[in-house]
């Protein structure tokens, strides 16, 4: 499945400790792993966190003759739990009760001496007891722990699971100190989801963790990544302005078709400014035909109009005034301005031949969501319908112009309808709303190629221009848990082999954006990024900027495999609450075919400059002033 998170418990622990660091070089904090599958965690956590490892066992105390109804546990330790109301209500004796305590108290050991190997049961009395899972569904078995452990008068119990549902964090969250969960997928179908390798824990491994001094590993891992970032630093390419050179660029596009450049923010200077420059050299150099832009439809096919000589607007200025809704500065933006310039002068080159032109599409319906009723959609429908009669008469008049214009009123009806499910699902609250808005994206992008193809007679190839949340794989990100994809992720799906997806990342800089939807454009400062993230590790690397292609840094790959936060600014950059509104965990190598660094970055500057964005924003003693 294309959709787990973590490669395996190894990786699941090294990720829980990221988010655990207030417990490390602890004297007060041990670290119990429940057999078999939290063993290996758990060691992760422990290696991390410089503190001792232990198992903690428990043991079901089955009803006689109803052995699947637990009537108490037994744990290490010698503790015994009892469910009062299954004990009265079905009357067991005290006999039957030690009878089964006994039976169960005996296989208990017997692991327990097989896993300690003569190793005591550490003391837990006045401790910070961090108890660790590969995940939870029921947590039936983690609740028993949790009232074993209470007996034993630890000063703080914390739960550490990777993958758990919310229900179950919150049902837990009465009877532990702390829960931890990295990840609650929704729906939650089975601990194991969230794993590329689940492969059973055996008993042997459980040993052989126990056996080794997770202690002596903290040292090496105390300090984030070191040899990650060596890694890194030796397989690092160079770009200039954000902008490989060309035969880097080439040989990472290669034959494919469909190039799909991202971005970490809707509003920065360098992705705009780089991912038009590597456009340029595409078009150029490689015989790419369009750009297809996270834009609403119809703004964007004015500006289509417009670079293939067609439209009215006389300026590339006057083609980018479609775009006045919010967030106008995300495409009427100075890189884009002069892009849309460029285009128009290489297309009058190409001289009186529409196949050789390269355009201008849109991919996008927030316009038509917001802005589209039941008069705007039947107006289109009938618009469609006199095409549809008459579209060998004009093809046959007109030629090109005219397919063009058919194809753009059928995308007209087909975004109206689609921008109605999607004001819907939005207002109701539904993931659905992001799903159906990347499957319309990616679906658009299918019908324009396979439009420009019938008519270039030969494949079409486009450059996609979209966020990092879209353009990359979601498959490989924390919000596939919650059963979202992207048009990425579509992508890879739809053409194997023939795409490539590239991200952009930055350290900090500052960003153009607002504070609430409809808001004004602002110039906002990027915080640096946070520990454990992506952004902090490529940071560390020491280098202004840079491109890692996961396809020949093949050692890098392996790194940016293991989950990490990445940050994602779209039109509102709400730096308060940045953990909770800008990160989510992805595993990059997996999310991209290439990513490229720009450690400190500019705003974009809109072509309509406010006076807030001019102002800036007022320092603060970040981070003091939280």
């Amino acid at each position: 499945m294309p959709d787990r998170l973590f490669r395996d418990r190894r990786d699941a622990g090294r990720f829980l400790a990221g988010l655990l660091e207030r417990y490390r070089d602890r004297p007060d904090v041990i670290v119990l792993g429940l057999p078999r599958g939290g063993v290996p965690v758990a060691y992760e956590v422990a290696a991390a966190l410089g503190a001792p490892l232990a198992v903690f066992l428990v043991r079901k105390l089955g009803v006689p003759g109803r052995e699947e109804l637990a009537m108490g546990a037994i744990a290490s330790g010698g503790v015994t739990v009892l469910n009062d109301d299954v004990v009265r209500g079905l009357g067991i004796a005290p006999e039957a009760i030690q009878q089964v305590a006994e039976q169960e108290g005996r296989e208990l050991l017997r692991r327990e001496q097989a896993y300690r190997q003569g190793r005591p049961f550490p003391e837990v009395a006045g401790k910070v007891v961090i108890v660790v899972d590969d995940g939870l569904a029921t947590g039936s078995s983690m609740r028993a722990a949790l009232e074993a452990l209470r007996k034993l008068a630890p000063e703080r119990v914390v739960v550490a699971v990777p993958a758990a549902p919310e229900s179950t964090c919150r049902e837990l969250a009465a009877l532990a100190d702390e829960v931890v969960c990295a990840t609650t997928p929704s729906p939650f179908f089975a601990v194991g989801a969230s794993y590329w390798d689940f492969t059973q824990t055996t008993d042997e491994e459980v040993r052989d963790l126990l056996r080794a001094e997770p202690g002596a590993r903290s040292a090496a891992r105390s300090a984030p990544g070191p040899t990650e970032v060596a890694v890194i630093r030796a397989e690092a390419a160079p770009v200039q302005d954000g902008t490989p050179a060309d035969q880097e660029l080439f040989d990472l596009v290669g034959d494919a078709h469909l190039v799909l450049i991202g971005e970490a923010s809707h509003g920065t200077a360098e992705f705009y400014a780089a991912r038009a420059d590597m456009t340029r050299r595409l078009i150029e150099e490689r015989g790419f035909c369009a750009v297809a832009a996270e834009a609403d439809w119809p703004d964007a096919y004015r500006v289509n109009r417009y670079v293939r000589g067609r439209g009215d607007d006389v300026t590339a200025e006057e083609a980018l005034r479609g775009f006045e809704r919010f967030p106008a500065w995300m495409w009427r933006n100075a890189p884009v301005l002069e892009f849309a310039g460029w285009l128009r002068e290489h297309n009058d080159r190409s001289g009186r031949d529409d196949r050789a032109k390269a355009g201008f599409y849109g991919l996008d319906l927030y316009s038509l969501a917001f802005g589209a009723g039941e008069p705007c959609e039947r107006e289109v429908v009938e618009q469609l319908a006199d095409f549809q009669r008459h579209a060998l008469e004009y093809a046959r008049r007109d030629g090109l112009m005219a397919e063009d214009e058919l194809f753009y009123a059928e995308q007209n009806v087909r975004t109206v309808q689609a921008a109605e499910e999607y004001y819907r699902a939005m207002f109701s609250g539904r993931v659905s709303s992001w799903n159906l808005r990347d499957r319309h994206m990616a679906g658009t992008l299918d019908a324009l190629a396979g439009h420009l193809g019938r008519q270039r007679q030969e494949p079409a190839k486009i450059v996609v221009w979209a966020h990092n949340s879209h353009v990359g794989d979601a498959g490989a990100t924390e919000t596939a848990a919650r059963g979202e994809f992207s048009i990425g992720q579509l992508v890879r799906e739809r053409h194997p082999g023939d795409c490539r997806l590239v991200g952009f990342t930055t350290y900090t800089g500052t960003v153009t954006a607002a504070d609430d939807w409809e808001g004004p454009a602002e110039r906002k400062r990027v915080r640096p990024a946070l520990p454990d993230s992506v952004e902090e590790l490529l940071h560390e690397v020491g280098e202004k900027e840079f491109l890692l292609r996961f396809d020949t840094a093949l050692r890098s790959a392996d790194a940016l495999r293991s989950a990490r936060l990445e940050r994602a600014i779209g039109v509102i950059y709400r730096p308060q609450t940045e953990r909770q509104s800008h990160y989510f965990r992805a595993r990059t190598a997996d999310q991209f075919d290439a990513v490229i660094h720009v450690d400190e970055t500019r705003a974009v500057e809109p072509l309509e400059r406010t006076a807030r964005w001019e102002e800036g924003e007022v320092p603060e003693t970040y981070p003091f002033a939280v």
